[in-house]
């Protein structure tokens, strides 16, 4: 097992597939733009595989593939379904933007997929147009219709709160989950990311956020099968769930379960610590998956106890959170 420092245990790693993504979020993307990484940098599907074969036999039973946009990538099926291969390995999932999961969600599901993240931060066409700076609001409803037909569940949809843009829909969200069996899940604003578009004064707090749900329905605490740090609630008689995370106002590191591998194979022990560790050049050079554990190992072993978002973005953030992985 991979118990770090803390006596946490290790057991869920995302790994991403891609830096690039066909929308360029405000929040996630600076505005001069992100350098498109050469092909040749980012790992391949049997490289993948192959790390997560490793991560599995040290532990790791539940794996999240991200990206970018994972679907835009070639052969994005197959990898899933070499991943659901593995022995061990009991839960795959993807999050995703969800413009191109109509067509995808069927071939997913039969390849081993699980479940889906679909972020959605705003219901109206004309905003979303704008944080995401593309219209395609419309293919992403489809796609949400077409992984519950394919019982893609539970079905999670991540909604990145900011003040100034979407806070005066949280209602209209909350009301989704009296009709749709979905996990409607509301995300602190994070300083990660588009440096130029984080302020603090642009961050809705989950108190906040539940306080404005109590106009939908009474809140009542529930348990939901997870990997990650949300606390969910359910109106009485709703067909879905709301979660909460506040990464930024009340951290849950003490419990963090994760790693992360960039798409250039990078192996980082904490999202927001720059610390990370190379995996890609060991593995092009031949090495053993005895020496891919102990890169594991020393990264569970130099994995921090906290971060520090509250002291807003860090001066030297290298990293877009297109190559990090959502």
């Amino acid at each position: 097992m991979l118990v770090d420092s803390f006596s946490r245990t290790i057991d869920y790693l995302r790994i991403s597939v891609t830096d690039r993504c066909n929308l360029r979020c405000l929040y996630c993307m600076p505005s001069r733009g992100v350098r498109v990484m050469p092909r040749e940098e980012i790992l391949n599907y049997e490289e993948i595989q192959r790390l997560v074969a490793v991560a599995v036999r040290m532990g790791v039973r539940k794996v999240r593939v991200t990206g970018g946009e994972p679907l835009i990538r070639s052969g994005i099926v197959s990898c899933v379904a070499s991943l659901s291969k593995i022995q061990g390995l009991e839960d795959i999932s993807l999050t995703t933007n969800g413009t191109l999961l109509e067509a995808l969600a069927k071939p997913l599901k039969e390849a081993g997929l699980k479940r889906v993240n679909i972020s959605l931060d705003t219901l109206d066409p004309k905003k979303y147009a704008h944080i995401t700076r593309g219209d395609r609001l419309v293919q992403v409803w489809k796609g949400i219709y077409r992984a519950l037909e394919q019982d893609l569940i539970p079905l999670k949809v991540n909604v990145v709160v900011i003040r100034g843009f979407n806070e005066q829909e949280l209602e209209s969200f909350g009301e989704l989950t009296l009709t749709m069996p979905i996990n409607l899940r509301f995300i602190e604003f994070m300083p990660v990311g588009a440096p130029d578009f984080w302020r603090p004064d642009r961050v809705v707090k989950i108190e906040e956020i539940k306080s404005r749900m109590e106009h939908v329905g009474r809140l009542e605490p529930t348990k939901i099968r997870g990997n990650g740090p949300a606390r969910y609630f359910q109106i009485p008689g709703a067909l879905g769930t709301l979660g909460f995370i506040g990464a930024y106002s009340d951290h849950f590191c003490s419990s963090c379960n994760r790693m992360r591998i960039t798409c250039d194979g990078r192996l980082r022990p904490c999202l927001f610590s720059e610390l990370e560790i190379d995996l890609r050049e060991p593995l092009r050079r031949g090495c053993s998956d005895e020496e891919i554990e102990g890169l594991f190992l020393r990264a569970k072993e130099e994995k921090p106890l906290s971060h520090t978002l509250s002291e807003g973005p860090k001066k030297d953030w290298r990293r877009p959170m297109s190559e990090i992985g959502g």
